[in-house]
């Protein structure tokens, strides 16, 4: 399949209202109601490519102007090992991450990867702007190995707690630039780094959940799991921080059914959550469109004693239209927690049964698809997905020598503004 660019119109979840899409369009125009925007492709059936394509083989159903050097698809096969230790006869496994002999070949070993070269995609040739980005680790990671392979602009914002997290097979572009919220801080913190740059001249916001090019990138899991299996599945697990995966699956599912070929049922969206930080469970266990109030010590001190630390978003992709409510409502879902011991068990299960090892964040899923066979919420003949987003690491790590990125700049959890838009415009100057 050659690559030319994907015709589509956006369209407002709340309204439907349609619309074309004049660049980086991140909400629909006129629209009073907080929502997500949506791609509407020409195309309704897909027409993928091979794996040679990478990412790039769903490249149908992406808003995207242009491919990518470097990219990798999610890889989806059906579990042996892990399946027969659960008794579970239709277990599949969609893999995102780094493990050659399944050929995987993401090499920050995340998911995020997905959402990297669909938005940085989205971006013209002709595109001079700062990308930013905000991010508790492994979305920094992925958006920086791609925009150093591809000389796109990019400043990161990340926790200094989290700085650890990136890494690198080589010393990157000087193109990428990271900066960090003084320790102490959490992704929330981040973000509001991130808001006070995005106010300067030629800065541009990569957006989160509200770029349509993002979910399109995490949605490719559901559609490497669909065209492998033959049909829809029945169920899907992930754990979730931000929700967008999860968000992305059901909108991926929801083109699945209109494409006809593969079904016409719902997966049942079994998302999950790292105890004590459980905001998404509490709000939906009550059925709340709004998520509860927060307060931000405790918020602070619960990150600090969750294993995944990836899955403490304070601000999901939740109330708002086309959002985790609203997918979790359409699909009958269920929000899922687990302890830090449960998915360290869990962690340590599908590396003895699969064969390679897995971030906290896709333990927690696996952790949470243990409980619910015990559970009984599943059937041991039920087509299950299990959305291993990241996995692959210390395998990476033993192949290649690690280089890590410094922040250029440490900021205090509540900057002067000034200052901030004074030292980062310095950077890129």
């Amino acid at each position: 399949m050659d690559f030319r660019a994907t015709k589509y119109l956006l369209e407002s979840v709340l309204s439907g209202k349609q619309f074309h899409d004049e660049g980086w369009m991140l909400e629909a125009p006129g629209e009073e109601g907080k929502t997500l925007i949506r791609a509407v492709y020409e195309n309704k059936q897909l027409n993928y490519g091979n794996e040679s394509m990478g990412l790039y083989r769903f490249a149908d159903w992406m808003p995207v102007k242009r491919t990518l050097h470097g990219s990798s698809a999610p890889v989806t096969y059906k579990s042996t090992g892990l399946a027969k230790i659960l008794g579970l006869n239709n277990l599949w496994i969609t893999f995102s991450g780094y493990w050659p002999e399944k050929g995987a070949m993401m090499k920050t070993c995340s998911f995020k990867e997905t959402e990297a070269y669909t938005v940085c995609g989205r971006m013209g040739p002709e595109n001079k702007n700062v990308l930013i980005v905000a991010s508790a680790g492994n979305t920094a990671r992925s958006f920086a190995r791609v925009c150093s392979d591809n000389n796109i602009p990019l400043l990161l914002c990340v926790p200094e707690d989290y700085i650890k997290t990136q890494w690198f097979d080589r010393e990157l572009n000087p193109s990428v630039k990271l900066v960090a919220s003084r320790k102490g801080s959490d992704y929330f913190d981040a973000i509001h780094l991130s808001n006070i740059a995005a106010q300067l001249p030629g800065f541009v916001p990569e957006g989160g959940a509200k770029n349509v090019a993002r979910r399109e990138g995490m949605g490719t899991t559901v559609l490497s799991a669909a065209t492998s299996i033959g049909r829809i599945p029945d169920f899907y697990f992930q754990a979730v921080g931000s929700s967008t995966g999860a968000v992305s699956a059901w909108e991926a599912n929801l083109r699945l059914i209109e494409d006809g070929r593969f079904g016409t049922n719902k997966m049942k969206l079994m998302v999950s959550q790292n105890i004590p930080f459980i905001p998404l469970k509490e709000a939906w266990d009550i059925r709340s469109r709004e998520m509860l109030p927060m307060d931000d010590d405790k918020a602070r001190k619960d990150v600090e004693e969750v294993w995944s630390k990836v899955l403490t978003n304070r601000r999901p992709v939740y109330s708002i239209a086309g959002g985790l409510f609203d997918a979790l409502s359409d699909t009958n879902g269920e929000v899922l927690i687990c302890t830090n011991k449960e998915a360290e068990k869990a962690a340590q299960l599908f590396e003895q049964t699969e064969g390679n090892d897995i971030h906290s964040a896709a333990a927690v899923a696996t952790a949470s698809l243990v409980q619910a066979v015990k559970g009984k919420k599943v059937g041991k003949d039920d087509l299950i997905m299990l959305n291993i987003t990241g996995g692959g690491e210390k395998l990476f790590a033993r192949e290649n020598e690690l280089h890590y990125l410094q922040p250029e700049i440490i900021f205090d959890i509540n900057p002067d503004p000034e200052e901030v838009k004074a030292k980062i415009k310095a950077l890129f100057s």
